[in-house]
């Protein structure tokens, strides 16, 4: 279908294009099979630029036909002649037309984003807008949702932050909870986003505990390399501690492992406000291997995260 088109278009618009067209990709073929040292893909580029050559010396010798002293002829048809369209104004048009076409085709791979270039797609939240929300969260304005929380941790630059620039984010999530033992009394929204070497959680807990009083109960904890601290201002806490390992059985037959001490996590908790008048957020970070970031990590992404994350008025 595309060559009887073509055969339709007249000769001093059809010439140019094939000339053109066969410029472009015989070059495009012949460049390419010569970087990747194709010798068929070579051997085919070839063959359309001596299609291509063949095409000009025909339109050269056209050409010269043209420019020869024609006979004279009748009044009639003179005038006829003087009536057909300039060779050389359809030849420029069909040019200027069909290089603007072949310049985006071999300039398209390399300005253009690829949709698939075979990158991993780093996992996004998935809206909430439709969720109920627990009693807690009507009973305090200001909390942020699940989901907003999420929206807030899945930066772009969350694996640069966290030293590992290369990874995308494999997994990601956002949940309006509840703090455990307060009957369901307490908003704690949780956000989750994993990399292949780094978890990074944070909840904010909606309660009256001060950082202060935090601290104080971490003296009679399990928490390690407590280190106190002001983060935008706002009183801090450094400590680290292990999460636990829990294994469930989907095969029937048990109800899966005991649980058991998992790796090694690091988290700083952060005041709601400057005043400490209660509540907190808490950014964890660990990996399955028991490595971790250093310290520095944990307050570039307080300091990036804590002022994105929304507050809610009545």
């Amino acid at each position: 279908m595309l060559g009887f088109l073509v055969r339709l278009l007249p000769f001093w618009v059809r010439e140019p294009l094939l000339i053109l067209v066969g410029a472009v990709f015989g070059v495009r073929i012949t460049y390419l099979a010569h970087r990747d040292g194709e010798g068929v893909a070579a051997a085919i580029g070839l063959v359309v630029l001596v299609f291509t050559a063949v095409r000009v010396h025909t339109v050269a010798r056209a050409l010269r036909a043209r420019r020869a002293p024609a006979p004279a002829v009748a009044p009639v048809a003179a005038v006829a002649a003087e009536k057909e369209p300039n060779a050389w104004g359809q030849a420029f048009a069909a040019v200027a037309v069909f290089a603007a076409l072949g310049s985006a085709l071999w300039l398209g791979p390399h300005l253009l984003p690829a949709d698939d270039d075979g990158a991993p797609r780093a996992a996004s939240c998935a809206g909430g807008e439709d969720e109920e929300l627990p009693g807690a969260y009507r009973r305090t304005p200001r909390a942020v949702t699940g989901d907003e929380l999420c929206n807030a941790l899945n930066r772009t630059d969350l694996a640069q932050l966290l030293g590992t620039p290369a990874e995308t984010a494999t997994a990601v999530s956002g949940t309006s909870n509840t703090a455990p033992l307060t009957d369901g009394k307490v908003a704690q929204p949780e956000a989750e986003v994993q990399f292949d070497t780094y978890t990074v959680n944070v909840t904010v807990t909606y309660n009256e505990l001060s950082i202060a009083q935090y601290v104080k109960l971490m003296e009679y904890g399990e928490e390690t390399d407590v280190k106190t601290l002001s983060v935008l201002g706002r009183p801090a806490v450094l400590a680290s501690d292990h999460t636990m390992k829990i294994e469930i059985n989907l095969g029937g037959g048990g109800s899966g492992g005991p649980v058991e001490q998992g790796p090694l996590a690091r988290t700083l908790s952060v005041a709601l406000d400057a005043k400490d008048r209660g509540g907190y957020y808490d950014i964890t970070v660990w990996s399955t291997s028991g490595a971790l970031p250093d310290d520095g990590a944990l307050l570039d992404i307080a300091e990036k995260v804590l002022p994105t994350i929304p507050e809610r008025t009545v």
